[in-house]
This record gives structure tokens, C-alpha cells and sequence, in this order.
């Protein structure tokens, strides 16, 4: 599941370092989080036009397993800045950027509480809406996506998986995911070509997704692409559209 580039939602500063020096409540925010005695950083990405808002969508994104570490996991200072910050300034959403540990994946323990902690510390400061929370992952993240949401349903409104698969290891892989997941809106983004993370993950899940009723599933594969189908999936032009529209009971 390795993935040399931070994808998805991150637009041109993947192998670029973030320059934008935050004003209080805008930009690049750095936080941290207790879990137990330990505790973790985070980063907060709020775009400038929405400082000071309330109500408003949060999008959760996790990262592939090359970007695993301490500390935040966008640099502060580089060439790419003015790239970056455009296009994170164009996305009308707060964005949660949690960093998993090197010896951890998304769906243990350590990190999920971790995450759903940082999740509900950015929702409580800045006055977020609970009904529009939305989860993205790309590769490690991908299958961290779905374990979140199959642990956690009706917490999000919608989930965005990118060359993920099933974190369950034995018996239904897929059927018990897509139980959990239920009826939560899902885009499914994969190569066809894909030798790090098999297309067959998001084919089977998509087919398991499909037998649960009343499940609203769109899948994108696409030919001679492998696994940096996130290129794809950033320059779905719907994408975002669609996230943005689906919204929790």
C-alpha cells in the first residue's frame, strides 16, 4: 500500500513543501491531541474566506503509508506554496490532516482513537457541522477510509475511497464492511493497472456495497492507469460537487 506522493486533496505540493504562514484561525493551523499519555499532531487546513464561519463541512483525509510519521504531516515552508495554498484555498471546507505513527495503520486502535479525537476537537473549535462531515483516503488511507466508516456508521456523509481495500483480513472481507457502511453515499476511485493495491479490492467492495439496499455507490476505474489513479480522481471535475451535496439526515 505504499504511495510515494501525498494524494488526493492535496493538489501540486505532494513532493512540494506548504508555505503559508497561518493568521490565527485560517491557513495551515498546526493542533495536537491526547490519546492516554501520548500525544499526536495534527494539522487544520481553513481556507481565508471562511475564517470565523460557523456550521460549516469538514473533510478528514488519510494519507497513503509512505507519509507515516511524527509530527505534521505537511512541511510549512517550500517553493510550492503558492500552488498549494490555491488549491487548498478553493476547497469550501475545513480539511483535518491527522498523521499516522510509523508503526501503526489507520485501523488500529492507537490511531483510530487518535483520529475520531482530532475529528471532534476540530469540530467543537470551529463550530463545524456534525451533519456534513465527509472522509477521504488514498491507499493506506483508502482502506483506513473504510474501516471508519464501516466502524462508524452515520457518522459521515460521505466517503471517498482512492486504490483502498477491505482492512478486514478473514471471513466476509468485503459483505462485513459493506454491512457496516450501509446506505452512506460512496465514491470508489481505482486503476485498472494497479500492482500495488489490486483493482479487485474496489471491484469486490463496490459489488458488496451494491447487494446492500438502499446503498448509493459510484465507482470509477479506469484503464492503463495504476496506482496513481489519485491524479484521476483529483481532476474529477463532480467530485466535489458531489461530496459537498450529500449531507446526513
Amino acid at each position: 500500500m505504499h504511495v510515494s506522493l501525498i494524494p488526493l486533496l492535496m493538489g501540486a505540493l505532494f513532493t512540494n513543501a506548504f508555505a503559508a504562514e497561518a493568521r490565527q484561525g485560517e491557513g495551515l493551523l498546526t493542533r495536537n491531541v491526547a490519546v492516554g499519555k501520548n500525544s499526536y499532531t495534527y494539522q487544520v487546513f481553513v481556507p481565508a474566506k471562511l475564517r470565523g464561519q460557523k456550521n460549516l463541512p469538514v473533510i478528514l483525509f488519510l494519507h497513503g503509508i509512505g507519509q507515516r510519521g511524527a509530527g505534521g504531516l505537511l512541511p510549512t515552508e517550500g517553493p510550492a506554496a503558492s500552488i498549494a495554498r490555491g488549491y487548498l484555498e478553493g476547497v469550501p471546507a475545513i480539511i483535518l490532516l491527522p498523521r499516522c505513527d510509523k508503526q501503526y495503520f489507520w485501523n488500529d486502535g492507537e490511531m483510530e482513537r487518535m483520529t475520531l479525537a482530532a475529528l471532534d476537537e476540530t469540530v467543537r473549535e470551529f463550530g463545524a457541522d456534525t451533519k456534513r462531515l465527509y472522509l477521504a483516503g488514498v491507499s493506506m488511507g483508502g482502506y483506513g477510509a473504510w474501516h471508519f466508516a464501516s466502524q462508524r456508521p452515520g457518522k459521515f456523509a460521505a466517503v471517498v475511497s482512492v486504490c483502498g481495500g477491505s482492512p478486514v483480513r478473514a471471513g466476509e472481507r468485503f459483505a462485513t464492511v459493506a454491512r457496516g457502511v450501509g446506505r452512506t453515499p460512496v465514491w470508489v476511485f481505482h486503476g485498472a493497472e494497479d500492482r500495488v493495491v489490486q483493482v479487485s479490492e474496489s471491484r469486490r467492495m463496490v459489488e458488496a456495497l451494491r447487494a446492500v439496499e438502499g446503498n448509493r455507490v459510484r465507482y470509477s476505474e479506469y484503464a492503463k492507469v495504476g496506482h496513481n489513479v489519485w491524479l484521476k480522481a483529483l481532476g474529477e471535475p463532480a467530485l466535489l460537487p458531489w461530496l459537498f451535496e450529500q449531507r446526513l439526515d
